[in-house]
């Protein structure tokens, strides 16, 4: 009788979830697919070992994703997309320090590590940095 009940609070879920666009199965499916395969010492593994580089997001997605709280509105102290006056001593010191900053964060700033973003790869941020700094020439 128990299991009756359960089934009817699940049943409408489950429901919910095959109504779910191609678009959304894509995002779910990359956001999972690190974790579906397993690479045993000693065999060889498809995967280069960078987790989000699978993704392949572009600068604008990661910068949407991530990115965008702080660089939108100027929170912390972080220079606004756009502009350009705020972003011009940055891009002097160039894209190196620029990419450094966005990997490992600044340390005494509101700017941690890759924006918080947790399943970013290095590559990403990259790309998120170059979106950041095309917009704000």
């Amino acid at each position: 009788m128990r299991l009756f009940f359960i089934s009817l609070l699940l049943a409408p879920l489950a429901a919910m979830a095959m109504d779910l666009t191609d678009r959304q199965r894509a995002d779910i499916e990359t956001r999972i697919k690190p974790f579906s395969e397993v690479c045993v010492q000693g065999t060889a593994c498809s995967g280069s070992g960078d987790m989000a580089a699978s993704a392949g997001r572009s600068g604008e997605d990661v910068y949407n994703g991530a990115c965008m709280a702080c660089h939108s509105a100027g929170i912390a102290g972080a220079p606004k997309v756009g502009d350009q006056v705020a972003w011009a001593a940055r891009i002097g010191k160039g894209m190196d320090a620029l990419y450094d900053s966005g990997i490992n964060g600044i340390a005494g700033s509101g700017m941690i590590a890759k924006g918080g973003c947790v399943d970013c790869s290095d590559d990403e941020i990259r790309v998120a940095v170059d979106y950041m700094v095309e917009a704000s020439r």
